[in-house]
């Protein structure tokens, strides 16, 4: 069971590790006929022609796994949505086989000075792949209910 976080739980320092998700080549396909149509995201000769050298997934593709991956965590189980994200980076490519994990640290934690129910928490998230190289950052700005409010405790 995903444990559930609130707003109140975090502090600077944090750190949160998914579990691992492995990529298929079907869902590397699927995703890039749907949403990112390049060449090299869904056709295999053509991407075996590519600077790539084979087929690799869309990195909106790769955000969206590892948004999927920190849900996972329960760091998002009280989430009430998201300003954005910065400083989204994508260093290697992720080729069918590979095996990704998000790890969280929290860096910031700001209580809403307008909205006592709520806060913001401010995550520098790196997704990994099974060799433990980064293959991309983002910076994510997450708005959370408060526990105290909600839950009286």
């Amino acid at each position: 069971m995903i444990k559930s976080f609130y707003f109140d739980d975090f502090q600077p320092g944090d750190l949160f590790e998914s579990p691992g998700l492995t990529m298929t080549e079907s869902a590397i396909i699927d995703f890039a006929m749907h949403f990112d149509s390049q060449p090299f995201h869904m056709d295999l000769e053509a991407a075996k022609k590519s600077l790539y050298g084979g087929l690799i997934a869309s990195g909106i593709h790769t955000v969206a796994v590892t948004f999927r991956l920190l849900l996972m965590t329960g760091v998002l189980t009280n989430n009430l949505g998201s300003p954005g994200f910065d400083e989204l980076r994508w260093l290697r490519p992720v080729r069918p086989g590979d095996t990704l994990r998000a790890v969280a640290e929290v860096i910031d934690v700001r209580p809403s000075a307008s909205r006592p129910d709520r806060g913001t928490v401010r995550l520098r998230c790196a997704t990994l792949n099974q060799r433990d190289e980064t293959v991309q950052t983002v910076l994510c700005t997450q708005l959370l209910k408060r526990r105290i409010l909600e839950t009286g405790l």
